[in-house]
C-alpha cells in the first residue's frame, strides 16, 4: 500500500519547501498544501482553473534531462539542474510533475503581481470604508500584501460604471468593483447548472448581467456574493448592515431540509436594535460530509422567524376568549392538569424542525401519561432507514464510476438542495444516476436511466427494479430493465426517497419497496450503500429515531382530543382540515415561536426559544447527528423545548432533564441503541478538510468558515451491526379516480412561517396556486376554485407541459388542504 501512495504522490520544491503531493494537484493547490502563499482571484478550488486574473503567476522551473540518456542532469554539487521558462506561468493551470521547482518570491514575479493588481485597481473605486468587502476583502488584502504604494493612473481617467445594481430580488452588483474574474458566473454554470448570469458587452466595457425572469432566478444565488473576491456582489439582506470585525461567530445547523447543512450565524450588538444581540447573516461552514462550501438561498435568507417582531415572549392562557399573560407556573400547572386529565386522549404532536432533545421529552412525557404521540409529517420510512440507511464511514462525494444512485418520487432540488448537487456531483464523475419519478425535473439531465411512472405506482416501479422480479410486472418496459440491471451490478448504491405525490400510504409502501430492493442486491451493511429519506421536514428522521411516528389518522386523533400538545408545527396554517380539528378539541397547549394560526386555537400558550437561541442536536437524513450552538439570548421568559416539556412532566410525576441539552443527550444515548456509541462532546470534533478554508486567506476558498465546531458522526445501522433485517410486507395504494387527481409536491419556496418573515423572499414565495397539463385546462382561467377534501379554495392555475394529464400537481404548505393523493374537482 505503501509503495503504490508513493507511485501517485509527486515531488516538488515551493519557495524552498519540498512537498509531496498526489498527481493531478495544480501548483496553486500544492503551495496550499505545503503552507505556502500563492495569491489568486479568479481561482477557486472547487471549480475547473481559467488563468483569467493572472494572481497567480509564478516562476517554474523543471529538471533538465539528458536527451539521449533520459537521465536528470545534474549541478556540480549533485543537484539537479533546473531550467526555468521565458516567461512566468499561471500557477492555476499548471499540473504539478516531478522534481518541479515553483519561485513565487522573486523580484520577477513580485513585479508581475504589482502590475497585475495595479492594472485591477485602474477603474476599480475608492471606497474601502463604505464598501461591504471591507474587512474580508481578498483585493484589499492582496493589495496591502503584494501590490504597488501608489498608481501611476489618473484618477479621472477612472471608467465609471452603474452601481447598486439589482441582478434579481436577493442580488445586487456593483459593476465598478467587478474584476472580471468569473467566479460568479462559473459557480453558476459549472457547480449547479443555473447559467442565468454572464458576461455582457467586451474590453473595458464587459459586464454580468441576468439572463433570467425573473433576474438571477436560482436557488444558489447568494454563494456567488461568498466567492466574490470584492464588493461586487452583494446581498440585499445583508449589504450596509455591519462590518465583518463587528461581528462574533456561532456555528449552527440548518433545519430547513433533511441535508442538516453546516451554518456560521454572524452577530452583533447593535443600537437599532435596542442594544440586544441580533443575528446579522447566515453564512456557509464548511463541511465536506454534507454542504462542501454551500448552501441554498431558502437556508441563507430565511432565519429571520427566529428574531420575528411577534415573537412569543410570555406565557398566555385563554380567559373569557382573550389571551391573558401569565406565569410560568400558573400556564405550566394548567397545562400539566388539562395533560394528566387526558390521559390516553392526549394527543401531542411534535413538528419536524425540533431537536432530538425535544422529541426525546415529548416522548417521554406523552407515554407517561398514556397519550399518543405524533411526528408532524406525511412520510413514512424512518424506521426503515435505521435497519438499511447509511452507515459510518458513508460519504457522498465518495461514489462514482461503478456505483449507483435511485431517486425515487422526489424533485430533489426543490426537497433538499444539497442532495441534488451531491447526487449531480456523483453522476459527474461517473455513477449511474436513476431517476423515476412522474414528471420531469432538474435531476433528470445527469440521469443515465429516466423511469416514469403514475402517480400511485412508486411501490410498483420500484418492485418492478428488482431483477426477481421485473418479469411479473406490467411496468417493466426496456429502461426498467436496463436500470435493473446497472443498479443489481452496481459496487455500491444509493437510494433517495422522497414524497413527490406520495401520502403516508404511498409513502409507506415506498420506502418498504426502497429497502427491499437493496435487501435484495446486496446494497446494505457497508459505507456508502443503503436508503436516505428525503424527508419533508428538517429533522424528521430524528423523530423517528426519538420513537415518534406519523399518524394517518392525525385528523380524527385530534377531533377527539381531550387535550392536545402542538410543539413546534403549525397545523391550522399549513392544512384548513386541521384547523378544522383542533377547533373541536377540549383543550389545546401550543408551544411555539411566534403568533401563528394553531396558536390562535390555543387554551395555553407556551413561549419557546428559537435555534438561535439554545442548543442541541439535529440528525439527517443520511443519519449523521450533529449538534448547534445558541448565538443571541432568549427572548423574553423564553425557554428550550425540551425544558418546557421537563417541567410539565415534573407537575405530572415524571422526572425530566431541564437545563442542559447534553445531559438530556445522555439519556437518549442510554436508550437507544444507535445512539448509544455517541458523546456529545465528541460531536464537536473536527478533522483536516480538503480544501483548506480558512478566513485568514479569504482570497482562496471566499468568506465561508472553516469548521472548528464538529463535523458530526454518522450513526450505525442494523445490518451494518450484522443484525437479521426483516421488512414488513405492504399493500399497493389505489389511488384510481374518476376524473382529475391531487398530488402533494414539495416546494423549496413555500407559505410556511418560516419564510414569511424573511421580507427579501417575499418576491420569490408564489401565491397560492395549482398545476395542470393544458390539456386538462381547456376553458379554464388564470385563477381557478378548487374543491379538495370539503374544502372550496381560489388559486392561481399555472400550465405547466411536464405535469401528467388527469394530475392536479398541489404544493405543499400553500393553505390548500391536501396531504396525500385525492379526487380534485377544478373550475371557474
Amino acid at each position: 500500500m505503501a509503495e503504490q501512495v508513493k507511485e501517485n504522490t509527486v515531488t516538488l520544491t515551493i519557495d524552498g519547501v519540498e512537498v509531496a503531493v498526489p498527481q493531478g494537484t495544480l501548483v496553486v493547490d500544492a503551495a496550499k498544501i505545503a503552507g505556502q502563499d500563492i495569491p489568486v482571484f479568479c481561482y477557486h478550488p472547487k471549480m475547473e482553473p481559467v488563468g483569467m486574473c493572472r494572481m497567480c503567476l509564478v516562476d517554474i522551473g523543471y529538471p533538465v534531462k539528458d536527451r539521449n540518456t533520459g537521465e536528470a542532469v545534474l549541478n556540480e554539487d549533485g543537484t539537479p539542474k533546473i531550467q526555468f521558462g521565458r516567461t512566468l506561468v499561471t500557477g492555476c493551470t499548471q499540473v504539478v510533475s516531478e522534481g518541479m521547482v515553483v519561485v513565487g518570491y522573486s523580484e520577477k514575479v513580485q513585479q508581475a503581481r504589482k502590475d497585475v493588481l495595479e492594472f485591477f485597481l485602474t477603474s476599480h473605486p475608492l471606497d474601502c470604508p463604505i464598501c461591504d468587502k471591507g474587512g474580508e476583502c481578498p483585493l484589499q488584502n492582496l493589495t496591502l500584501a503584494y501590490g504597488p504604494g501608489e498608481s501611476r493612473f489618473n484618477y479621472d481617467e477612472k471608467k465609471k460604471n452603474l452601481k447598486h445594481v439589482p441582478l434579481g430580488d436577493l442580488i445586487f452588483l456593483d459593476r465598478e468593483r467587478c474584476i472580471h474574474c468569473a467566479r460568479c458566473t462559473r459557480f453558476q454554470e459549472e457547480i449547479v447548472d443555473d447559467p442565468v448570469i454572464g458576461f455582457y458587452n467586451r474590453g473595458r466595457s464587459l459586464e454580468i448581467t441576468t439572463w433570467s425572469e425573473p433576474g438571477f432566478d436560482s436557488y444558489w444565488s447568494g454563494n456567488t456574493t461568498d466567492i466574490c473576491p470584492v464588493g461586487a456582489l452583494t446581498t440585499a439582506d445583508f449589504r450596509f448592515g455591519a462590518r465583518p470585525w463587528e461581528m462574533l461567530e456561532v456555528a449552527s445547523i440548518c433545519r430547513e431540509c433533511p441535508v442538516g447543512c453546516n451554518l456560521t450565524l454572524n452577530t452583533r450588538r447593535e443600537a437599532k436594535s435596542g442594544g440586544k444581540m441580533v443575528v446579522k447573516r447566515v453564512m456557509p461552514r464548511q463541511n465536506e460530509q454534507v454542504n462542501e462550501l454551500w448552501i441554498c438561498d431558502k437556508g441563507r435568507f430565511g432565519y429571520h422567524y427566529a428574531s420575528a417582531d411577534d415573537r412569543l415572549t410570555t406565557p398566555l392562557i385563554r380567559k373569557e376568549g382573550e389571551f391573558i399573560p401569565a406565569s410560568w407556573d400558573e400556564a405550566l400547572s394548567l397545562a400539566a392538569e388539562k395533560m394528566q386529565a387526558a390521559g390516553s386522549r392526549l394527543v401531542s404532536v411534535a413538528g419536524g424542525q425540533l431537536s432530538n432533545e425535544d422529541y426525546f421529552h415529548i416522548g417521554q412525557l406523552t407515554e407517561h401519561l398514556g397519550g399518543k404521540a405524533v411526528l408532524y409529517s406525511n412520510m413514512m420510512g424512518g424506521d426503515l432507514t435505521t435497519k438499511v440507511g447509511m452507515g459510518p464511514g458513508s460519504n457522498l462525494a465518495d461514489l462514482g464510476a461503478g456505483d449507483a444512485i435511485l431517486v425515487v418520487a422526489s424533485d430533489l432540488e426543490e426537497e433538499a438542495p444539497l442532495y441534488w448537487l451531491r447526487v449531480k456531483q456523483a453522476a459527474e464523475r461517473g455513477a449511474t444516476l436513476i431517476v423515476a419519478n412522474p414528471r420531469a425535473t432538474k435531476t433528470d439531465r445527469y440521469a443515465a436511466h429516466i423511469i416514469r411512472y403514475e402517480y400511485g405506482q412508486e411501490a410498483a416501479a420500484i418492485l418492478a427494479l428488482s431483477l426477481d422480479r421485473i418479469g411479473d410486472s406490467d411496468l417493466a418496459d426496456e429502461s426498467f430493465k436496463q436500470a435493473a440491471k446497472a443498479f443489481a451490478e452496481a459496487e455500491n448504491a444509493v437510494v433517495f426517497f422522497g414524497s413527490e405525490g406520495t401520502g403516508m400510504a404511498q409513502s409507506d409502501a415506498l420506502s418498504k419497496a426502497c429497502a427491499n430492493l437493496l435487501i435484495a442486491t446486496g446494497h446494505t451493511g457497508r459505507p456508502n450503500n443503503g436508503l436516505v429519506g428525503v424527508w419533508d421536514k428538517g429533522n424528521v428522521q430524528g423523530g423517528w429515531d426519538m420513537g415518534l411516528q406519523p399518524s394517518a389518522t392525525l385528523f380524527d386523533d385530534l377531533k377527539a382530543a381531550k387535550a392536545a400538545y402542538v410543539v413546534g408545527a403549525d397545523l391550522a396554517g399549513d392544512n384548513p382540515a386541521y384547523k378544522q380539528a383542533l377547533a373541536q378539541a377540549e383543550f389545546v397547549v401550543v408551544q411555539e415561536l411566534h403568533h401563528t394560526a394553531t396558536m390562535e386555537l390555543a387554551d395555553v400558550v407556551l413561549p419557546a426559544q428559537s435555534f438561535m437561541e439554545r442548543e442541541g442536536t439535529l440528525t439527517s437524513g443520511e443519519r449523521r447527528v450533529q449538534r448547534y450552538y445558541p448565538a443571541v439570548p432568549p427572548a423574553g421568559e423564553s425557554k428550550a423545548d425540551f425544558a418546557i416539556t421537563a417541567e410539565i412532566a415534573a407537575m405530572a410525576g415524571k422526572e425530566l432533564e431541564s437545563v442542559s441539552a447534553g445531559l438530556v443527550f445522555l439519556g437518549i444515548v442510554g436508550k437507544f441503541k444507535d445512539y448509544a456509541d455517541l458523546d456529545y462532546q465528541a460531536l464537536a470534533e473536527v478533522s483536516e478538510q480538503w480544501p483548506i478554508i480558512g478566513r485568514e486567506d479569504l482570497y482562496y476558498g471566499g468568506t465561508g468558515y472553516a469548521n472548528h465546531q464538529g463535523l458530526g458522526v454518522l450513526l450505525g445501522t442494523a445490518a451494518g451491526r450484522g443484525e437479521p433485517v426483516l421488512i414488513d410486507g405492504f399493500d399497493l395504494p389505489d389511488t384510481g379516480v374518476d376524473g382529475l387527481l391531487a398530488v402533494p409536491v414539495t416546494r423549496l419556496y413555500d407559505q410556511g412561517n418560516n419564510l414569511r418573515y424573511a421580507a427579501v423572499m417575499f418576491p420569490r414565495i408564489a401565491s397560492s396556486y395549482v398545476s395542470l397539463n393544458p390539456a386538462d385546462a381547456a376553458g379554464l382561467g388564470e385563477s381557478v376554485v378548487v374543491e379538495l377534501n370539503g374544502f372550496q379554495v381560489e388559486v392561481a392555475l399555472k400550465l405547466d407541459e411536464n405535469v401528467p394529464q388527469g394530475i392536479v400537481v398541489v404544493p405543499r404548505s400553500f393553505g390548500l388542504p391536501i396531504s396525500a393523493p385525492t379526487p380534485v374537482v377544478v373550475k371557474n
